[in-house]
């Protein structure tokens, strides 16, 4: 039996990967406090100029600058677009202090909500990557470094 197995990667400027390096940077403010009792769940909606960020969190934070967080990450990908700039799309931030009931829940032990991966390490690449992932990663990885660096008009 034989079989194609092909993979894909998307740049840091698909939707998906905006959104999840806007949670990333929110989640990285939280945890730059380092104190164990504070909690963030925070997803991300990203669509024409527009930025939901939504979710709960648990302890006071009063130095969280969502829209500034949200803005330098969207200027460092690099839209500077009709229908998607950095500096004029609209930021809705929906996060708000984790409710009672669930907080008795996930102070005693953990959420038990976090998903399910799979995957396997392989001898194919230096990386254990399976070679198609691999190949498909750095690929992309060096069309964001030719587009940052200005080397083609993008």
């Amino acid at each position: 039996m034989s079989y194609y197995f092909t993979s894909e990667s998307v740049s840091e400027g698909h939707p998906d990967k905006v959104a999840d390096a806007i949670s990333d940077a929110i989640l990285d403010s939280f945890m730059q406090h380092k104190d164990p009792t504070l909690r963030c769940a925070c997803e991300t909606l990203v669509t024409t100029n527009k930025v939901i960020v939504a979710g709960e969190y648990k302890g006071f934070i009063d130095s969280l600058d969502v829209e500034y967080l949200v803005r330098r990450v969207v200027k460092n990908i690099g839209y500077e677009q009709d229908g998607f700039h950095w500096n004029n799309l609209s930021i809705d931030n929906l996060l708000h202090g984790q409710s009672p009931d669930i907080a008795l829940g996930t102070d005693t032990f953990g959420a038990g909500d976090q998903g399910i991966m799979f995957g396997y390490a392989t001898k194919d690449t230096e990386t254990y990557m399976p070679a198609p992932l691999y190949y498909s990663h750095t690929i992309v990885e060096m069309l964001t470094a030719v587009r940052k660096q200005g080397i083609i008009p993008w």
